[in-house]
């Protein structure tokens, strides 16, 4: 899918809801729609010969949840675990991820003009998975497209049987 389609897909879309969240210097958003729950930190169960950036798995109510750290799938430099430190529970169409941020800050509404097209740079996120740039005020979010990222093959999260 082009970058237009994307933001035509965006803007058609009307006012939406993202929740923020900081992962470095970053400020990211994601449909709030995609969001199941938050919850503090807590170290998950490592899971043998998973990429490093899952930490490992969570039972969440009897729900065996991979979590996710986005902080070193994004290669932050230091992944630095403290009071700030949350999970962010998705409820994805195929299954339930966590991932885990340096902090979340809020949500935000953003209507269709205040998105724009990301430019194209060379970044450790796949440019497919992010859907634009949203900027109200002097904040700007990075907006992704969080089920395209978690679903991407190298997550090895969904597995091609799904």
């Amino acid at each position: 899918m082009g970058m237009m389609e994307k933001m035509d897909e965006l803007a058609s879309a009307g006012t939406r809801e993202y929740l923020t969240f900081r992962l470095d210097q970053e400020e990211y958003g994601i449909d709030i729609l995609k969001v199941q729950e938050i919850r503090g930190y807590e170290p998950p169960t490592r899971v043998a010969n998973a990429p490093s950036f899952i930490k490992g798995v969570v039972n969440l109510r009897g729900t065996i949840v991979p979590i996710v750290d986005m902080r070193l799938k994004f290669n932050c430099e230091k992944a630095e675990y403290n009071s700030f430190t949350v999970v962010i529970i998705l409820n994805l169409r195929a299954r339930i991820v966590g991932i885990v941020v340096d902090s979340v800050s809020d949500v935000m509404e953003l209507p269709p003009d205040a998105l724009k097209a990301a430019p194209d740079i060379e970044s450790v996120i796949d440019s497919g998975a992010v859907m634009g740039l949203g900027s109200l005020g002097d904040r700007m979010l990075i907006l992704l497209d969080i089920e395209r990222l978690m679903s991407a093959p190298d997550m090895g999260l969904v597995s091609s049987g799904e």
